[in-house]
């Protein structure tokens, strides 16, 4: 099977209940899903089926696409059809394709989850999926992460220069520090997904920690980096840390560090989401240049 080639397709039906429900809590989203075509797919990733959604406008045109990697690990996180009918559709509302995977051995696809090994050719096997739709536009895709989604958007910027834009909100960045301060995680995430070998395993830390080599990073990918200062799962300092090391890297960077807010930002979810909207149309779907990062000015 050819990388990224779609598989299957079949729309996304919400039943009545659901619609009846996001109707009365939300009806700006319920009056969506009259403008968004959303599909659960299945595509080729690594001679594996791998599951996935896909979020598109009805209307006719070709458009800005951008890859979601959601948080999570195994079934903890998958992206529901609800999540679906709000998140991805609210982006496609907009004028974008939106691909997100569900990452090998969740949601019914074949392989096993590995936390940003193996599995990193799941999100990079989207793009070819995008470049093989009439409605996506090959120039203009861009990668949205949050938590563990934001890892995965940091290791695809050390692994390709097609991304026109990116965005990691709330993202790990240190997989050594966030072990250290979340020693529980061990047994319940990475005992299982990380090698048990000892130089293997330090060997997997290093490669999914983008602290220790940010300036692999592509430096033509405009990166907005999001982060609360009183998240308890990722502590914010690897934020900080990073954008530190991404601005001595000359990486072009934006980065906002939410006073008290959460891991999902909750307390400035509309801030937040208008940061992200405003980053995609500016230099994913309008394409405008980067500021020079040279001192200059008064």
């Amino acid at each position: 099977m050819r990388d990224g080639k779609l598989l299957e397709q079949t729309a996304i039906a919400l039943d009545g209940a659901t619609l009846a429900r996001l109707a009365e809590r939300d009806p700006e989203a319920h009056a969506r899903l009259d403008r968004v075509e959303l599909a659960k797919i299945a595509y080729a990733s690594g001679g594996l089926r791998v599951t996935g959604m896909l979020a598109r406008p009805k209307r006719p045109g070709r458009f800005p696409s951008v890859i979601y990697n959601r948080g999570g690990y195994g079934s903890s996180g998958v992206i529901s059809a609800r999540q679906a009918a709000t998140q991805l559709a609210a982006v496609a509302d907009r004028g974008y394709v939106v691909a997100a995977s569900q990452y090998r051995g969740n949601a019914g696809g074949e392989g096993r989850d590995e936390f940003g090994g193996g599995d990193l050719a799941d999100v990079l096997n989207l793009i070819a999926l995008l470049d093989d739709m009439d409605a996506a536009d090959p120039e203009r895709i861009g990668m949205w992460g949050w938590s563990r989604g934001g890892l995965m958007t940091y290791l695809a910027l050390a692994r390709t220069e097609r991304l026109r834009a990116a965005i990691a909100i709330s993202a790990m960045a240190d997989l050594a520090d966030y072990l250290a301060r979340r020693p529980e995680m061990e047994q319940r995430v990475f005992a299982k997904l990380l090698p048990a070998d000892g130089t293997l395993r330090a060997a997997a830390i290093e490669a999914r920690s983008p602290i220790r080599w940010p300036e692999r990073l592509c430096k033509t990918t405009p990166l907005l980096v999001l982060h609360g200062s009183a998240d308890w799962r990722v502590h914010p300092g690897q934020a900080l840390a990073m954008a530190s090391a991404l601005y001595e890297a000359k990486h072009p960077l934006r980065f906002v560090l939410f006073e008290g807010a959460d891991h999902g930002l909750a307390e400035f979810s509309g801030e937040n989401l208008r940061l992200c909207h405003d980053w995609l149309d500016r230099y994913l779907r309008d394409r405008e240049p980067w500021p020079s990062l040279e001192p200059h000015g008064l």
